[in-house]
């Protein structure tokens, strides 16, 4: 068993899913986030890329830590290793995103 627990974090992000590796992973301070930190991309060989995990990894370069919101978040699971990040295409039938409620209508001028 590693040293460090893994997380797979699969979530929406524009009408994509991502499934990332990370070490931390935890509710924030602000509400209805959840904040991922240190995320972990597979060290492969100069001759074999991944164009989906590059474009992650370029993506994520610089990011200290990252807040993903409570309904985007599809599913996390710890796991005993990290595998390869990827993105891919959010209309499948497999994972459907989370409803969400509307957002209150604002008053009329005749409601007051």
């Amino acid at each position: 068993m590693p040293s460090q627990p893994m997380y797979k974090v699969i979530f929406h992000n524009c009408g994509h899913v991502y499934e990332v590796f990370a070490r931390q992973i935890y509710q924030s301070d602000m509400w209805g986030f959840v904040e991922i930190e240190e995320l972990v991309f597979g060290e492969r060989s100069q001759i074999l890329v991944d164009p989906g995990e590059e474009k992650l990894k370029n993506e994520f370069s610089g990011v200290k830590r990252s807040y993903i919101p409570l309904q985007s978040i599809v599913r996390i699971d710890e796991v005993d290793k990290e595998g390869a990040a990827r993105i891919s295409e959010g209309g499948g039938a497999k994972i459907a995103p989370f409803p969400v409620t509307p957002q209150p209508v604002a008053p009329s001028q005749g409601d007051e």
